[in-house]
């Protein structure tokens, strides 16, 4: 979709018309839901998570469209919201999340092997647990710079961080999950210490 498309339908949410308003956000629904849930479900990893994330977002869009300024593109704006929820919801149970990768209920690799979210070999497995291990921010950046490959430039609209704030994070989440997943390659112990999944810092 075009920017132009956003516009009309922005300009269609906004609509003073119940009827049309409602049209407007089924169409919105239609239209990013799908890219919505994929990037909310890299990071938070359950569907039953995502599915409640996703739903927010909405409910977000649908109280607040009236107050959106535009100083962004809807897309921008959606994902935004997107990123902060799933970036609450994260922090919020990050012991259970941690625990979830240990013992099979909901960790990456379970939902790898068997919903294809990533590619199954253990090697992307190993990556994804390493990437569920990194602070939330971290997380974010990683993900929407490595399997969303997102510039760093629209990157920045979303999660409102500099450039090159943005850089640094990328670098050292990188760095983070590229020792992992070799220490898990290994046979090494894959243990994180307690500065490396914290979200000072970041």
């Amino acid at each position: 979709m075009t920017a132009t498309d956003d516009t009309r339908l922005l300009d269609r949410l906004r609509s003073a018309d119940p009827t049309e308003r409602e049209a407007a956000f089924v169409e919105l629904v239609d239209r990013y839901s799908q890219r919505i849930y994929w990037t909310v479900r890299k990071l938070v990893v359950s569907h039953h998570d995502t599915d409640d994330v996703v739903q927010n977002v909405f409910l977000k869009v649908w109280n607040a469209v009236g107050d959106f300024r535009g100083e962004s593109g809807l897309f921008t704006w959606l994902y935004r919201i997107a990123i902060n929820e799933s970036l609450s919801l994260l922090r919020s149970r990050r012991s259970g999340l941690f625990a979830s990768l240990d013992d099979g209920g909901t960790g990456f690799d379970r939902i790898a092997g068997s919903e294809g979210l990533i590619d199954g070999e253990g090697i992307e497995r190993a990556l994804a647990r390493a990437v569920s291990r990194l602070p939330a921010k971290q997380r974010a950046v990683f993900t929407l710079r490595y399997w969303d490959e997102m510039p760093y430039e629209e990157m920045s609209a979303v999660l409102e961080t500099s450039v090159g704030a943005l850089k640094a994070s990328y670098h050292h989440a990188a760095a983070k999950v590229e020792r992992w997943v070799r220490e898990e390659w290994s046979g090494a112990d894959f243990t994180p210490t307690l500065d490396e999944t914290s979200d000072s810092g970041e």
